[in-house]
């Protein structure tokens, strides 16, 4: 779907026409430059490459520079394919936040935040046993049996334990643009999107 990349910068409320408060998360989202433009004779699928937020040149290696200078643009910072765009786009094009309006849907793809290694109380949502221990320490956040015994002898695979937890790409459906301010490339949707201030987005109609 066509889409833009964006930048979460933080979370807001606004008042709508009925009084109600209505939380709603802040998008820089564009503007987004054309760096490339792939088709079915060349690559064998058809995709637009868009590309966003400044990037030393010092960081960028000498292929990506003649990359981002065949597009007459500066070193970006994030790149991403799109497709089925509504639009004939060419090299160097810029797409804005004009392309979203307002009381539509969108869809919003990011990283979550990592949360390192949890137990299965945080990771899975296991109950724990609450406060029947019998006399034991430890075990009110333990995961308790695994069901392996002499048979078979083994921890089947995909058993729910502790681990390293978020930092999984996540997209959030069917998010209602409350607002958007092209002025200042903001976009405003209503409720939450994956990942900390600051990281990357992919908003798609």
């Amino acid at each position: 779907m066509p889409g833009l990349i964006g930048k979460k910068i933080g979370m807001t409320s606004v008042f709508s026409a009925e009084g109600k408060n209505i939380p709603c998360t802040v998008i820089e989202a564009g503007p987004c430059v054309v760096t490339q433009v792939k088709t079915q004779e060349t690559d064998g699928y058809e995709a637009i490459q868009l590309a966003f937020d400044e990037k030393r040149e010092k960081s960028t290696s000498n292929p990506m520079k003649g990359h981002y200078k065949k597009a007459g643009t500066t070193p970006k910072a994030k790149l991403v394919e799109l497709k089925e765009f509504e639009d004939e786009l060419k090299l160097g094009d810029v797409v804005t936040v004009d392309l979203f309006d307002e009381d539509t849907f969108v869809d919003v793809t990011g990283l979550s935040k990592g949360k390192g290694f949890q137990g299965v109380v945080k990771r899975h949502g296991f109950g724990g046993v609450g406060d029947s221990t019998h006399g034991q320490h430890n075990r009110l956040r333990a995961p308790g049996s695994l069901g392996g015994s002499s048979f078979p002898s083994r921890v089947f695979k995909g058993m729910r334990m502790a681990g390293r937890t978020g930092g999984d790409r996540v997209k959030i459906e069917n998010l209602r643009v409350i607002k958007v301010i092209p002025e200042n490339n903001l976009l405003m949707v209503k409720g939450s999107v994956p990942g900390p201030k600051g990281s990357y987005l992919i908003i798609e109609k």
